[in-house]
Order: C-alpha cells, then sequence, then structure tokens
C-alpha cells in the first residue's frame, strides 16, 4: 500500500493506515539510491575502538571523544546518506515533499519503532527530545494548585520548562532532592514513595540524568506512581544507543529520547513516545497540513525544514543490527568499567554512586582535592 495524495495540501491521508498494518502486509517502500548494509560485520565482526573510529566516524584523531551525552558523534555512513537523501529532494523538491516523503517516513517510524519495543501507532520522530517534552508538557491542561513533581537531578531546561508552564497556569512545582553520594537504587525509590502524593498532575523523570548519570530505576517509579494515580513523563535523552529500550515493558505514559548522542544518528532527529489514551491531546509545537489526521500524521508535517536526518535513520538501524546492540554495549560497558577501576585508583577517589548503577556513564565523588577536570568528566 503506497501513500495517499491530499492535493495541494503536502499530506498523506492514510499515515495511520500504513502504520497499522502488520508486518506481513506492509510493503516498504524502494529508497531512491543504494545505502551500505554492513553486512560483512555478520561474518566479520567488527573491531571496536580506533578501527571504528577511523572507518565509521569523522572525530579528529588527536582527541579521545568520549562526551556522546553532549551532541553525539554522527555515524559516516549517516551523514553521508542523509546527503544523498537532500541531493535527491533537490532533483525535484515537489514530487518529493507532496508525494514520496510520508511513504518513506512511515518506513522510518515502523522500523524504531519496533528497535525500541512499541507500536508504530505510539511514536513520533522530532528534532530533539526538548520538542517532544515542550509538546507534552505544553499540551497539559493545568489548573491553579496541580502539581508537577520533579528530583533535583532533573535537566536544566526540562527544570525551567517545568518551571515556565506552571507560573502560566498558576500550578505548583514539587523538586525533591536527591541526596549525594547515592547508596543504592532504592534510596531514589524509597525518595518518591515517600514523597509523592496523590493527584500530581505529573511526575517526571530522567533515565540517565544529564549530571549525574547513572541508570535510574525507571521502571519501579512508575509503578509507584501509576498505583497512585499519576501519569509519568521519562526524558530518556541519554538512552537510546546507551541502553536496552522496551517501551511497552517500562509502560510510561511519556517517553522521549535522542538519536544523534550516543544512537550516533544525524543531528535533529529524536523520538516521543505516548500512550494511546494520551495521545488526544498531545499536539505538536507547529500545528499544519496533518492536523486532523492522527496522532503520528500531525506530527509528520510541521512545515518545510531538513527531514534528511530523519530519513537517514534507516542506514543507523542498519548499522546497530548488523554489528549488534548487545556486542555495541557490552563493548561500552566493559571500557566504562574499566576506566571507573583506572581513574578511582589512580585519584584515590570513589564512585559517587555503586558500581551497578552506572551503564555506559561513569561520575567520581573526586573530593576537595581532586583537579577540577575530574568534576566535569
Amino acid at each position: 500500500m503506497s501513500g495517499k495524495r491530499d492535493f495541494g495540501s503536502f499530506h498523506v491521508s492514510n499515515v495511520q493506515e500504513l502504520l497499522s498494518l502488520t508486518e506481513e502486509e506492509y510493503t516498504p517502500p524502494p529508497l531512491p539510491f543504494v545505502t551500505p548494509t554492513f553486512e560483512q560485520y555478520q561474518s566479520d565482526p567488527l573491531v571496536f575502538g580506533k578501527p571504528t573510529r577511523d572507518k565509521h566516524f569523522l572525530l579528529q584523531e588527536s582527541c579521545t571523544f568520549i562526551n556522546h551525552g553532549a551532541f553525539g558523534a554522527t555515524l559516516k555512513e549517516g551523514l553521508d546518506v542523509a546527503q544523498k537523501w537532500r541531493s535527491y529532494i533537490e532533483r525535484q523538491p515537489v514530487r518529493f515533499y507532496d508525494r514520496e516523503y510520508m511513504s518513506f517516513l512511515v518506513h522510518v517510524i515502523r522500523r524504531l519503532a519496533k528497535f525500541v519495543g512499541c507500536s508504530p501507532l505510539d511514536i513520533v520522530l522530532t528534532d530533539n527530545a526538548s520538542t517532544g517534552i515542550n509538546c507534552v508538557l505544553k499540551s497539559l491542561e493545568l489548573r491553579p494548585g496541580d502539581i508537577i513533581y520533579t528530583l533535583s537531578t532533573t535537566y536544566g531546561a526540562v527544570k525551567k520548562l517545568v518551571h515556565h508552564v506552571c507560573k502560566e497556569k498558576e500550578a505548583t512545582v514539587q523538586e525533591e532532592l536527591v541526596e549525594m553520594p547515592l547508596t543504592s537504587s532504592r534510596q531514589i525509590i524509597d525518595l518518591v514513595k515517600t514523597t509523592l502524593t496523590t493527584g500530581c498532575k505529573l511526575a517526571v523523570f530522567d533515565h540517565i540524568p544529564s549530571n549525574f548519570p547513572i541508570i535510574f530505576p525507571v521502571k519501579e517509579l512508575i509503578e509507584i506512581c501509576h498505583a497512585r494515580g499519576v501519569p509519568v513523563l521519562i526524558d530518556g535523552a541519554h538512552a537510546l544507543g546507551s541502553l536496552p529500550i522496551d517501551l511497552t515493558d517500562l509502560d510510561a505514559d511519556y517517553y522521549v529520547s535522542n538519536a544523534h548522542k550516543w544512537f550516533c544518528g544525524p543531528k535533529g532527529c529524536a523520538f516521543l513516545h505516548v500512550k494511546r489514551q494520551h495521545q488526544t491531546h498531545v499536539r505538536p509545537l507547529v500545528v499544519s497540513h496533518g492536523f486532523g489526521g492522527g496522532f503520528t500524521s500531525e506530527f509528520s508535517w510541521t512545515g518545510l525544514k531538513d527531514y534528511a536526518g530523519y530519513l537517514a535513520m534507516h542506514t543507523v538501524l542498519d548499522f546497530w543490527l548488523a554489528v549488534g546492540p548487545d556486542k555495541i554495549r557490552a563493548y561500552m560497558y566493559d571500557l566504562a568499567r574499566k576506566a571507573a577501576t583506572l581513574l578511582t585508583d589512580k585519584w584515590k577517589s570513589r564512585l559517587a554512586a555503586p558500581l551497578e548503577s552506572f551503564g555506559k556513564y561513569r561520575k567520581y565523588d573526586a573530593g576537595a582535592a581532586t583537579p577540577r577536570t575530574v568534576q566535569r568528566l
């Protein structure tokens, strides 16, 4: 089945129908050019470290780059394919945007949904996690006295957004302090159990906080909140790539993540997952031709912009699936554990949380005598 063109609207009216098809019913559109498949890694495993950096990234050799959590480092092939899309679009822009784009986008969404364990009807692409979080918080019907619950580890930009929307609607921000150093994940669970009250409009948690990068026990936190009738937004900006994600099992009401960080996708691609019962009130920040066509349709066209990063996600997914997500994460975790052991020994320091609380990341309780560079790590 192909996309049904709505004349002059730059929109396809059957986006939701294409997403609802089973794997057996769905036929992907053929790509207009050849893309890398990385099939060689299924028989000849990728050698991680310097060989991978030199072959698949543009990073300069003089720098040992470890801060993917800021703005990522894009897979070289992802950049190449994004440029191929731009060149293809410019051959006949109207044909692409008016007749082809939506069908290609549906294919990307279906593949990404499978990778993160959810229905393609419940996930949309956005430019970044901040955009997805804005869509959720600005769609809330807050009233004076309503409460949004957060922790002190919440990302700074999200804190500002929460305070902004609460100030506009005369609602209240409840921020609870996570004491450091952390003794165990139980400490976070107990904090939420003792401070969260029924009637909160929303609870916001990081899957991996940016400034204190441990893996939060989000599944347990979601269960606590749901038992008290509180919906949950998980900021998983750092999760895609660094953690296995199963959104159906996790059962958060809202979940966002970036593809440009640890997943190594082109800049300008992220996803927002919304449970079915909330989709009628979550709106994109820009209302355009897709309005009224269904949840995914409303987010699929927000005006003319560079959508090449979205479409290049095929290549990034192909890389991860060919190399093996478990193999990639096993290498990352092992390297991080070795670095943690080395640095805590050399600096006579300690971890700021138990070792099992860290996945891709490490952070240290350095003390006053430790150089400032340690604290920034």
